[in-house]
Order: structure tokens, then C-alpha cells, then sequence
């Protein structure tokens, strides 16, 4: 790694995390996955080449892969809308997962966006119910699942797909509710700001592994641009081992577990934000055994 990349600050990890040679979904699926089958479409509007998905062989095992897909020049990010889904995207989501769920499919999802698609077109189709719709299946999903933060992570587009029971994040991944250039917009009025910006949200994997809102950092011993198959095989190391627990813990066909799975995951979501001041839990709910959760 050079100087500047060894210890980056927050805007420096969002300029790695948007760099357009860092490696996409897709990139990922063909290392990792064998058999690869695209499904398209959501069965009402059309298909989006922003968010792509289908069954996929990992280890031996089918599973279902979701993920924004970037770009890997001009022409392909305006035929993939620079991986920003519109509501057809979401709602082929939301198709995949269903079908993962009654066919036993554990579910793996690749996080790369600067946001869902804004525009007025993806208002009058609906965005916020098939966001909204995408979050609620993920949430009550009977299978194991586990969502991996590649590049950008931005706002409701990426947590659509990214209420897994296991929550990855690379090292120099972003994951936001906002662009630090729209928070600086919105604190200051000056986008200019977004530098600031990006240190005061908080954004970067260590600082959200430490509030515990992602489960485990994946290191890049250089930027994923630099190294792309060194960083894909280091997220392929976790996501198998978190994903085998998962399966281990919680076998689909197992009623009982299913059930677990689904209170393990609630619980999970709810800690974020709780936080303990004197003993006493003031912010969120009590964590599992009630004692209350550090998180920040």
C-alpha cells in the first residue's frame, strides 16, 4: 500500500470505495461462485441492470446472490445507472428472495451503491414501498443470510438488501445514510464540506464494526483496486466461514431454528444504537440477556 493508503482518513476511504477499478458484483460472483444463473425481472414493470441476482454454486451449495452492479466503463455505468436500482430492482429483490425462502436458499448479497435511484420516474413506480417491501422480506427471511459492503453502502438503496444476519464490511468500504457531500449540503449548505463531512458520520468499517453495526471487517492489504482477487479471496474466506456458522446454527429445514433465526436477526437490528450510561441502558432496548448493549 502506498503512504497515503495505510492509515487513510474517512474521505480518503470514500474516494478508494468509489474508485472505478475496484472490483463489482459480478467481479465477485465469477471468483467466488460456479453456475451462475441471472434471473431478470420483477414482474410487473421491467428488469434493472443496476441490481443483479440469481442462483449461484459457492462450495458446493446453491445459494442466492444479489448485488448492485456498477459499471466497468462510461457506456456500461449508463446502462447499469451507475448501480443505483430503481424500483423494478427492488422488487426483482424482494421476487429472488421469496423464491430463496421456499426453496431453502441461503441468501448472500453484495453492497455497492451510492443510493437508490432518485428520479421522478422510480418516484411514480413506487421506490419507497419497493425499498420499503425489500427491507420487510429481508428482515423475516426462513434462511440464513449474509450482506457484504464492497464499495459504497449509501443509504436506503444499500439497506435494502443489507438486513442479513451477518453483516461484512471491506476495509475500505463506506456505509452511510447519506453522501458526505449530501450531509455537508445539508449541515452547511456547502458541499464543498463533504471531507468533514465524511470524519463526522462515522462511515468507515472500523468505526462501524466498533458501534456494532457491521459483524467483521475484511481487510485489504492494498486497496481492492490495486489487488482485486487478493481482496475477493478475503471476502470469500469470511463470507464462507460466517455463512457455514450460519447454516450450522440454523439449518433450514428445521423449524425450530427457523424461528431462532428470525429472533437472533431482530435482536440484532434493535441493538444498533442502544448505548449504556452508569449502568443504565438510556437509548434503544436491553440486549438479549438485559443488561443493556455498548454500542457508542
Amino acid at each position: 500500500m502506498t503512504e497515503t493508503a495505510a492509515s487513510p482518513t474517512a474521505w480518503e476511504r470514500v474516494k478508494l470505495a468509489r474508485h472505478p477499478e475496484r472490483p463489482h458484483a459480478l467481479d465477485y460472483l465469477a471468483e467466488l461462485t460456479t453456475d451462475f444463473v441471472e434471473l431478470h425481472g420483477d414482474r410487473a414493470f421491467g428488469d434493472d441492470r443496476a441490481l443483479v441476482g440469481g442462483l449461484a454454486c459457492l462450495d458446493g451449495r446453491t445459494v442466492m446472490v444479489l448485488g448492485h452492479q456498477k459499471g466497468e466503463n462510461t457506456k456500461e455505468n449508463i446502462a447499469r445507472n451507475f448501480g443505483m436500482a430503481r424500483p423494478e430492482g427492488y422488487r426483482k429483490a424482494e421476487r429472488l428472495l421469496r423464491q430463496a425462502e421456499k426453496f431453502g436458499f441461503p441468501v448472500v448479497t453484495l453492497i455497492d451503491t451510492p443510493g437508490a435511484e432518485p428520479g421522478i420516474g422510480s418516484e411514480e413506480r413506487g421506490q419507497a414501498t419497493a425499498i420499503a417491501e425489500s427491507l420487510l422480506r429481508m428482515a423475516g427471511l426462513a434462511v440464513p443470510s449474509v450482506a457484504v459492503v464492497i464499495g459504497e453502502g449509501g443509504s436506503g438503496g444499500a439497506l435494502a438488501i443489507g438486513v442479513a444476519d451477518r453483516v461484512l464490511m471491506l476495509e475500505n468500504a463506506v456505509y452511510a445514510v447519506a453522501s458526505p457531500e449530501a450531509c455537508a449540503a445539508i449541515l452547511w449548505k456547502d458541499a464543498a464540506r463533504a471531507p468533514e463531512a465524511a470524519e463526522t458520520m462515522r462511515i468507515t468499517a472500523a468505526e462501524l464494526h466498533r458501534f456494532g453495526v457491521i459483524d467483521e471487517v475484511v481487510p485489504e492489504p492494498a486497496p481492492a483496486h490495486e489487488q482485486p482477487k487478493a481482496a475477493i479471496r478475503a471476502t470469500g474466506d469470511a463470507l464462507r466461514r460466517h455463512l457455514g456458522a450460519l447454516l450450522a446454527a440454523y439449518p433450514p429445514d428445521d423449524p425450530a431454528a427457523v424461528e431462532r433465526l428470525r429472533d437472533a436477526r431482530y435482536a440484532k437490528f434493535r441493538r444498533i444504537g442502544s448505548w449504556r450510561d452508569a449502568g443504565e441502558v438510556r437509548l434503544g432496548l436491553p440486549s438479549q440477556n438485559g443488561s443493556g448493549s455498548a454500542t457508542g
